[in-house]
């Protein structure tokens, strides 16, 4: 498997950000030993979830338990993916505060062309990294170990994998209440709005508790919100080519 590593933005593909700068064999050693130890981290508690439907059907997915990540339920992504899956083939994706990987992995199994994940928090990014390798996906997939709220969304020197099509954005519930004109993760969406990092009929889906109050920059205009017991996706579209 091959890995680089890019000093400037301290990005690696398929590699955590804290790896050093030479990646050796210590650490595909390692690595061959957590796929190893792939059954007892999910007897140490790790829940589970599955790929709903296309190429990669009922492959099983780690996923991190509590509120942190807040997994999203099989029902859930049945009922958004049976409104966007027009959105999937041959589509550039970026899946930002992505957990373990669950929306961005059922985007390529419906025929996405390549996914960017985006998670700061270090035992999801371990099992995101377990998951895009167990689905066989590391050669359409970009694991970045970031801070969402000061993420670029673009990594330098791979320009092929955007501007993105369709952007899921997924922060912790407890941040929603923040989403207002000026908030970091206000200045996020604004940023993901940009020519240069999404395309002109982009598609935002936002997920947030049920009955949320937030603002998101006015490039993005709601197109559905689609609710399903305690929360809400949102589904936006790219409406000009401003930039806040």
């Amino acid at each position: 498997m091959n890995a680089w590593y890019d000093r400037s933005t301290s990005f690696v593909h398929f590699v955590s950000e804290e790896l050093p700068d030479i990646v050796d064999s210590d650490w595909h050693s390692e690595n061959k030993l957590a796929r190893r130890n792939r059954h007892s981290i999910e007897a140490e508690g790790h829940h589970q979830m599955r790929i709903i439907a296309g190429q990669f059907r009922r492959r099983k997915l780690l996923a991190n338990p509590g509120a942190i990540t807040r997994p999203i339920t099989d029902r859930a992504k049945v009922m958004l993916f049976d409104y966007i899956r027009g959105e999937m083939p041959g589509k550039r994706v970026i899946d930002v505060f992505s957990g373990t990987g669950s929306l961005g992995l059922e985007a390529l199994s419906r025929g996405a062309q390549s996914a960017v994940f985006c998670e700061q928090d270090h035992r999801a990014h371990k099992l995101l990294m377990q998951n895009v390798e167990h689905v066989g996906v590391t050669d359409r997939t970009l694991c970045w170990r970031i801070d969402c709220l000061r993420c670029s969304f673009k990594a330098r020197g791979h320009l092929e994998w955007y501007p993105y099509d369709v952007i899921f954005f997924d922060p912790p519930f407890q941040m929603i209440d923040d989403l207002k004109s000026g908030s970091p993760l206000y200045k996020s969406l604004s940023r993901l709005s940009k020519d240069e990092l999404s395309t002109p009929n982009a598609l935002l889906v936002l997920r947030t508790p049920e009955g949320s109050s937030f603002q998101v920059p006015e490039n993005w205009s709601t197109e559905r919100v689609i609710s399903l017991g305690s929360m809400d996706m949102h589904l936006f579209r790219k409406s000009t080519s401003r930039s806040d």
